[in-house]
C-alpha cells in the first residue's frame, strides 16, 4: 500500500514524545489525548492522511530526562475513541524502526522531523547459532510466562518466526529499565537485538530464583519458629498439668534448680549467689542463649564438693612406714610430710582447727632431675595422708584461663584447672600436685604463672575467685605438692610462696634398693615372668646402676631391668634358656652388650683423659643432674698461632669471664706458681669443653679452667682421681657455689675419688649421703694454690716442662 515504504524511502513525519517510556515495532499501546504533545501529533497525522491514503503515522520518539533518542519507531493510528476510563485516546501500533534526521515543518502544532527506515531484516536461511538463540528466548520467554500464569500468551509468542518481531516483543517485558528497552530500540541488528533480549531475560530469571529462594528459606524459617513456639507452649501446659495433679511432685528434680539450691549444703556466699542465678533464670525465655549459659554454672556449682572432706590418717608412724615402703632416700620430703602430720595432729588434738578463716595446708616445691620420683611422690603423700589425689599437668600451659577459667561470657566457657581437680577429687582437701610448673610459658593470652600466686599462697588462697565461678573457694585445706626440673625457671614471686624441697638424685646404694624392690617386682609382672623364674644378683644390679646407666634417676635404669627380663623371657621361648634363672654380673655382657659408662678409674692409665698435661675434671650441674664436665687447653704455636685467649664449646657470658681471670691470675701469679708464664705473652691460648653442643654456663669452673692451664705450663697432668668446682677470683681466693650435693653425686657415679670444693661451701655437706661422702676424699679449700697442690701430679724431674702446642 501506499502507506508502507521501503527502508532508503525519505519520511517526514509528526513527532510524538514519549516521557520515559519506549516503544518496540510490533506493540500496540493506548495513549491518552489530554496530554498535548499526543493530542498535537495525532492531529498532525490525521491532517496529513487526508492528502494521501493510508493510516495516520506518527513518529514515537522516547524522550529520557528531556533529550529525545536518536532512533524513533514509525507507529499507525489504528483507532481514536475512548480508553477505559473514559478519556479520549488513541491506539498507536508500532511499525518499524526509524532513523532520525533534520527537523521540518507540517501541518499542525506538532514537531516534525524527516527520517529514514532501518532495515531489520535477518538472514535467510538463518545460521545455526541464531536458530539455538530463538530456542533459548523462546524457552525462557516460556519459562517465565508460565510463572506468571499468562498461558495464553505462550502460543503466540512460540508462533513468532521473525528473528526481528521475536526480540522486539521482549518490549512487553515489565522487569525491563527504560535503559534496556532504549538498548533494544537503538540495536539495529536482530541478531544482535535477540542476543540483548535473551540476556536480560535469563539475568532476570536467575534473579527471581534468588529471591524465590530467600523467601522460601525465610518463610521455613518463621514456620519452624511458630512451631517451636507452640510446641513448646504445649510442653509447659502438659507440666503444668501433670505438677497439679501430682502435688507438685511430678515435677523433674533437674529443672527445678531453686530447690536443688536449698537442699544443697553450701557456704552463705555461694547460696546467695547461686539463688541470685535462679532468679535470672526464671525470668529468662527458653530461647533466650542466657539460659543455658546458667544451667551450666549451677550445675558447675553444685557439683563442687563445697561440704565434702576427708579425714586425715593422724597415724604419724603409719605414715611414714608407707612413704618409707614406696619411695628409697628422700628423707628431706619424707621428714617434711611427717612434720605436717605431726603439725595437724597436735592442732586437732588440741581443738584449734580453724585459725583466722585458714587451715594448715601446705605447699612444697620438689625440685629435682628427671627419674627421681617427684611425681610419683605426690601419690605417697596422699596414701600417707589419707586424702584423695588430682595430677595437674602444667607442661606447655600458656593460657592464664587455663588457671583462673574463663569468663561466662565466652561461648563454652570453663572452670580453671585448679577446679576441676577439686571437682574431680570430690573432697575440699585433696593432695593436688601441679606437674612440671617449670614448663608454665606466657605469651599474648597471659602469664599462668602470675595466675599461680594467689593459688599457692598459703596466706589469700582461702578467698580464691576462679573467674567463671565468681564465688570465693577455700583452697586452705588443699596440699598442694608442685614439681620442677631447673630451679631457676620458676618465678621468684612463684618460688617464694612455696617450701623448696630438692630431690638431687640417688645414690648408687640406693638405686640398687629401689630396683630390687620396685623396679623389678613391676618388670617382672609386665615381662610375663613369675618372681621365682629370674632373680638378678645384687652385684648384676650395682654394675647396672654404676655402669649401664649414668643418671640422677632411676628411669633409665628401668629400662635396661626391662630389656634385660624381655631378653630371657624371648631366650626361654626359643628354648635357648631354662628357667629358673639368677642374672649374675657376668651374663650382663652377653644379655645386653657392653657397659656404656666405664668410670675413668678403670681404664687404662694412658687412655684416660687427663692422661695428658692441660685436662682437668670439673663438676657441673645440668638439668638432669649433676655431671662431670671435662676441660681442656693447649698452647698455639708461636710462629702460626695468633695471640689471644680463645673459648670453644657454647660457653656463656659467665663462664668466658672465668677463663679470663684464670688466664689473668696465671699470668700475674707465674712466677710465684714456677710456671713458664712468659709463653702467655705471645701464644694463643685455646680453652674447649668438650659436648659442644650443649650450651653451659656459670662460675663454678674457674677453679677447674686454672688447673688445666697451670697443668698446661707446667708438664705436669692431673691426677685422674681429682675432680674439682668452685669460682675463682682474681687474687685465687676460692669462692662458694651451688649444688654441692649434685656435683658429689656425680662424682661418686663417675667412679671419681677424691674431689676438691670451696670452704665455704662446707656446710652443704650435710645434706649429701652418708655413703656417699664414706667413699670420697673431700678437700675444702680457700685459695687456688691449695687445688693445685691437691690436683697436680708431682714433677717427674727437676728439668723445665716442655708445654705442648696446640697441632
Amino acid at each position: 500500500m501506499a502507506a508502507e515504504s521501503t527502508p532508503s524511502t525519505p519520511l517526514t513525519l509528526p513527532v510524538l514524545p514519549l516521557d520515559d517510556e519506549v516503544v518496540l515495532p510490533g506493540m500496540v499501546v493506548p495513549l491518552d489525548l489530554n496530554d498535548n504533545d499526543v493530542r498535537a501529533a495525532v492531529e498532525a497525522a490525521q491532517a496529513a492522511a487526508r492528502s494521501e491514503p493510508g493510516k495516520p503515522r506518527v513518529l514515537l520518539v522516547p524522550r529520557i530526562d528531556g533529550a529525545y533518542a536518536s532512533t524513533g519507531v514509525l507507529g499507525t493510528v489504528e483507532q481514536v475513541g475512548r480508553l477505559a476510563d473514559g478519556d479520549p485516546g488513541a491506539l498507536i501500533r508500532g511499525r518499524g524502526r526509524v532513523k532520525i534526521g533534520a527537523g521540518t515543518t507540517g501541518p499542525g502544532a506538532a514537531l516534525w522531523v524527516e527520517g529514514t527506515r532501518i532495515d531489520e531484516s535477518a538472514p535467510d536461511p538463518l545460521p545455526g547459532h541464531v536458530t539455538e538463540l530463538v530456542k533459548e528466548y523462546k524457552a525462557l520467554a516460556t519459562a517465565w510466562l508460565r510463572k506468571r500464569g499468562a498461558w495464553q500468551v505462550v502460543d503466540r509468542v512460540q508462533a513468532i518466526e521473525d528473528v526481528s518481531a521475536l526480540a522486539d516483543n521482549s518490549g512487553y517485558s515489565p522487569f525491563l529499565t527504560t535503559a534496556q528497552k532504549v538498548e533494544l530500540l537503538e540495536t539495529a541488528d536482530p541478531v544482535a537485538r535477540l542476543k540483548a533480549a535473551t540476556r536480560q531475560l535469563r539475568d532476570h530469571l536467575a534473579e527471581q530464583d534468588v529471591a524465590e529462594t530467600i523467601a522460601k528459606d525465610v518463610q521455613e524459617g518463621v514456620d519452624k519458629q511458630q512451631r517451636e513456639f507452640l510446641l513448646r507452649r504445649q510442653l509447659d501446659a502438659v507440666r503444668k498439668e501433670l505438677r497439679d495433679l501430682n502435688g507438685e511432685e511430678q515435677g523433674e528434680e533437674s529443672d527445678d534448680y531453686r530447690a536443688r539450691v536449698e537442699a544443697a549444703d553450701l557456704p552463705e556466699k555461694v547460696r546467695e549467689a547461686a539463688l541470685k542465678e535462679v532468679d535470672k533464670l526464671e525470668r529468662s525465655s527458653d530461647q533466650s542463649p542466657e539460659g543455658s549459659w546458667i544451667r551450666t554454672w549451677l550445675d558447675t556449682v553444685l557439683e563442687l564438693p563445697w561440704s565434702e572432706r576427708t579425714e586425715d590418717v593422724y597415724d604419724i608412724r603409719g605414715a611414714k612406714a608407707i612413704l618409707d615402703a614406696e619411695h628409697a632416700g628422700l628423707d628431706d620430703v619424707k621428714e617434711r610430710i611427717t612434720e605436717y602430720l605431726a603439725v595437724r595432729k597436735r592442732r586437732s588434738d588440741r581443738g584449734l582447727g580453724v585459725v583466722g578463716g585458714r587451715r594448715g595446708g601446705a605447699v612444697l616445691a620438689l625440685v629435682g632431675p628427671p627419674g627421681v620420683g617427684k611425681t610419683s611422690l605426690g601419690e605417697s603423700v596422699a596414701h600417707a595422708m589419707g586424702r584423695k589425689f588430682v595430677r595437674v599437668a602444667l607442661g606447655g600451659v600458656r593460657d592464664e584461663a587455663e588457671i583462673r577459667g574463663h569468663r561466662r561470657t565466652y561461648v563454652g566457657a570453663l572452670p580453671g584447672r585448679i577446679v576441676r581437680a577439686i571437682k574431680e577429687a570430690g573432697a575440699m582437701n585433696p593432695v593436688v600436685l601441679l606437674d612440671e610448673i617449670d614448663k608454665v610459658g606466657s605469651d599474648f593470652r597471659g602469664d599462668p604463672a602470675a595466675a599461680l600466686l594467689e593459688v599457692l599462697d598459703p596466706a589469700q588462697n582461702h578467698t580464691f575467685r576462679d573467674h567463671y565461678l565468681e564465688v570465693e573457694l577455700d583452697l586452705s585445706d588443699v596440699v598442694f605438692l608442685a614439681t620442677a626440673n631447673v630451679l631457676e625457671a620458676i618465678p621468684e614471686a612463684l618460688l617464694d610462696r612455696m617450701e623448696l624441697v630438692r630431690l638431687d638424685g640417688y645414690t648408687e646404694d640406693e638405686k640398687v634398693v629401689i630396683a630390687r624392690d620396685h623396679l623389678l617386682p613391676r618388670q617382672l609382672e609386665r615381662a610375663g615372668l613369675a618372681k621365682d623364674e629370674v632373680t638378678l644378683d645384687e652385684s648384676a644390679l650395682r654394675k647396672l646402676a654404676g655402669e649401664y646407666t649414668r643418671e640422677a634417676g632411676v628411669r633409665t635404669l628401668e629400662r635396661s631391668i626391662a630389656r634385660l627380663l624381655r631378653k630371657v623371657a624371648a631366650q626361654h621361648e626359643l628354648a635357648e634358656r631354662e628357667l629358673p634363672f639368677t642374672v649374675r654380673e657376668e651374663h650382663l655382657r652377653d644379655l645386653i652388650g657392653r657397659p656404656h659408662h666405664v668410670p675413668e678409674s678403670a681404664q687404662d692409665p694412658a687412655e684416660r683423659r687427663t692422661a695428658v698435661p692441660g685436662v682437668a675434671t670439673g663438676l657441673a650441674v645440668t638439668g638432669a643432674g649433676g655431671d662431670v664436665l671435662f676441660v681442656e687447653a693447649s698452647l698455639a704455636d708461636p710462629e702460626t698461632g695468633a695471640a689471644g685467649l680463645t673459648l670453644t664449646g657454647q660457653l656463656g657470658d659467665v663462664m668466658k669471664e672465668s677463663a679470663q681471670i684464670a688466664l689473668s691470675f696465671l699470668r700475674s701469679h707465674g712466677a710465684e706458681l714456677e710456671l713458664p708464664v712468659a709463653d702467655l705473652k705471645d701464644r694463643g691460648v685455646h680453652i674447649h669443653f668438650p659436648a659442644g653442643a650443649v650450651p653451659k654456663d656459670g662460675p663454678s669452673a674457674g677453679v677447674t679452667m686454672t688447673t688445666a692451664l697451670a697443668s698446661l705450663l707446667s708438664g705436669r697432668p692431673v691426677r685422674t682421681d681429682v675432680a674439682m668446682t668452685g669460682e675463682v677470683s682474681l687474687t685465687g681466693r676460692v669462692l662458694p657455689i651451688g649444688g654441692v650435693k649434685q656435683k658429689l653425686l656425680a662424682a661418686h657415679r663417675a667412679g671419681v675419688t677424691t674431689v676438691v670444693i670451696p670452704k665455704r661451701n662446707e656446710a652443704d655437706l650435710d645434706d649429701v649421703p652418708a655413703e656417699v661422702l664414706d667413699k670420697l676424699d673431700v678437700h675444702a679449700v680457700t685459695d687456688v694454690r691449695q687445688v693445685l697442690e691437691l690436683a697436680l701430679s708431682p714433677a717427674t724431674n727437676g728439668a723445665a716442662p716442655e708445654v705442648p702446642v696446640a697441632a
